[in-house]
């Protein structure tokens, strides 16, 4: 059994009475198989041997009656264990949510949501099926082995020295077995990850794969994933069938050995035949445990590849944590301040920033530019945390963001991503998600704000609409103005805005731009845009290329000074308009 299998046990804590309570139930049904061949020997011997006909009718109802408390101690040992291990998984999918709920951006940005899911699901049901059976299986298994073996010697030592003859090769095939066993199942999980992250993506990007008429190459790509889970599949079972029949053929070949051998005792009158069958239904006690095992071995496995897996989430690290001690944060200004920042996203071996400085008063709009890939989302994730910098500093009203409490320092920002999640149920639980207790007023108003409260209206249910899974239902510049909303409520100190205008239309935008000129007031707002209207208006323009502040100043002043702005303004920005760019610049060129 694996150090994973056994910390997964773990789980079983809280349910340690229920757990107890099935292992009694396991030592009744252990005894109750034990008793049984005692009966049936002095039935033989006495009863049918000695004429005892009173004895025969007295071993039958014994045996009737301990099969009855054998069968009711099974059904009470199968429940309870049933009960327990239910119980646990509950508490390790638990577990694993809540771990998920605290890794790092950075750990979602390297994991795969197909491989994610499986965790969350398969594996922790292939722990439970072992918790809940196979593990009482293999308790009730010692048990029975412990007790046929004391009574394999309590009766004949001889023929329980030659019944143990078969046990080394028995044991010698369950360990190659085992063996095999562990890493096909973990590669087994690992495929059925594969097939679910296709499945995941595929459901996810239905309308792109019709849009682009890729149903054929879609269909190929999972059944080639499924293909693989097959071939796997059935590598196992070729694995299992044949190490059964070699385990049931030593079994076989000892019970042989041991007739044989109590036969001639018989014969020489060392032995009677109530005492042969007696011993005989022991030796299938002894060899039944090993079979156990053997059929537990690739539950065992199985859980046990699952279980490492599952402590692969539990144990991940989580690269932004929070400080003992960290200070709470509370009104804030909304002053920011990069100090010599750089940062290097875990597993890159490239800086994405590299020394950004700048400072931002309160009550500022701050626009972020920058050709693709230049780090401006970085810039800006920074704030809130998303990631920590690898050195410098990112100060909020003159504290280091990693000081603070990371609820204290997110509940005073805002942040409108540029894919705008929804989550599934009502417009209005999606904007009043960061404050659910918020009165209908209060989510109308910056629904208004956003630009959404007319389409929201001419919803079937209004507000009460369910917007289904991701927003399904709504267009993409409706969710990103639900988006916008849901900032706005929470009334932030810091509003950052990841190109979150991209999916509206310029007429919307416009009105956008209107309402939120008299929302930014009293807030530090951050930026980041593709739209030169959006960037006009900014007190601050931070240029990056490259990761690196390369100019800072007001749209006119960058336009007058900076070669690099003046590029992007005419490349991206400009959107075809006349841009005047410095008599040094060379646009066409690219050069500066």
């Amino acid at each position: 059994m694996s150090s994973a299998l056994l910390r997964a046990l773990r789980f079983m804590r809280a349910y340690r009475l229920t757990a107890a309570a099935a292992v009694f139930a396991v030592l009744a049904a252990s005894a109750a198989d034990l008793v049984s061949p005692q009966i049936l020997r002095a039935i033989i011997d006495r009863g049918i041997a000695g004429g005892e006909t009173a004895l025969i009718w007295r071993g039958a109802l014994g045996l009737i009656g301990v099969a009855v408390l054998g069968g009711l101690a099974s059904f009470l040992q199968g429940f309870l264990s049933a009960k327990a291990s239910h119980g646990a998984a509950f508490d390790m999918r638990n577990a694993i949510f809540d771990k998920l709920q605290r890794l790092s951006f950075s750990y979602h940005d390297r994991a795969s949501t197909g491989q994610l899911i499986t965790r969350v699901t398969s594996d922790v049901d292939l722990v439970r099926e072992f918790v809940g059976g196979g593990l009482v299986q293999a308790v009730s298994a010692v048990l029975l082995l412990i007790g046929a073996v004391v009574l394999l010697f309590s009766m004949n030592a001889v023929l329980a020295l030659v019944a143990f003859s078969v046990v080394p090769g028995t044991l010698l095939v369950l360990f190659l077995f085992v063996r095999r066993l562990g890493p096909m199942f973990r590669l087994s999980q690992k495929r059925l990850g594969a097939l679910n992250a296709v499945l995941q993506e595929n459901i996810a990007g239905a309308r792109v794969v019709r849009a682009f008429a890729r149903e054929d190459f879609e269909i190929a790509r999972y059944r080639a994933a499924d293909e693989a889970l097959l071939e796997q599949g059935l590598s196992v079972r070729r694995t299992v069938a044949n190490a059964f029949p070699l385990l049931f053929a030593v079994g076989t070949f000892g019970v042989g050995v041991v007739t044989v051998a109590g036969a001639v005792q018989i014969i020489n009158g060392t032995l009677t035949v109530g005492e042969l069958v007696a011993f005989t239904s022991y030796l299938f006690l002894l060899l039944s445990p090993l079979y156990i095992i053997g059929f537990g071995a690739q539950s065992i496995a199985r859980a046990s590849a699952s279980a490492e897996r599952l402590f692969e989430v539990l144990d991940a690290p989580v690269d932004v944590e929070e400080k003992p001690g960290a200070t709470a944060l509370g009104q804030t200004r909304g002053q920011v301040e990069f100090r010599d920042v750089h940062l290097r996203y875990p597993g890159d071996t490239r800086e994405t920033l590299a020394g950004v400085a700048f400072s931002v008063e309160p009550d500022t709009i701050v626009a972020v530019v920058g050709a693709t890939g230049s780090g401006k989302t970085s810039v800006v994730n920074l704030i809130p945390r998303f990631y920590d910098v690898s050195e410098g500093a990112v100060l909020v009203d003159g504290y280091d963001v990693r000081d603070l409490t990371i609820s204290s320092l997110r509940a005073r920002i805002g942040v409108v991503m540029q894919d705008s999640v929804l989550f599934s149920g009502s417009v209005r639980d999606n904007i009043a998600y960061g404050r659910p207790d918020a009165s209908d007023e209060e989510v109308q108003a910056a629904a208004g704000a956003a630009q959404a409260h007319e389409f929201i209206l001419a919803l079937p249910d209004g507000y009460d609409t369910r917007v289904g899974e991701r927003g399904i239902k709504l267009s993409g510049g409706q969710r990103q103005r639900i988006a916008i909303a849901r900032a706005l409520l929470i009334d932030p100190r810091i509003l950052i805005m990841d190109d979150s205008t991209s999916s509206v239309d310029a007429e919307t935008e416009a009105a956008l731009r209107e309402n939120l000129g008299t929302l930014m007031e009293g807030r530090t707002t951050f930026v980041v845009a593709q739209r030169l209207s959006t960037v006009r208006r900014a007190d601050l323009i931070v240029v990056l290329d490259e990761g690196r502040v390369v100019d800072l100043g007001t749209h006119d002043e960058l336009l007058a000074t900076s070669c690099v702005y003046a590029e992007i303004a005419a490349s991206q920005l400009a959107g075809g308009e006349e841009i005047e760019v410095p008599g040094a610049c060379s646009i066409e060129d690219g050069e500066s």
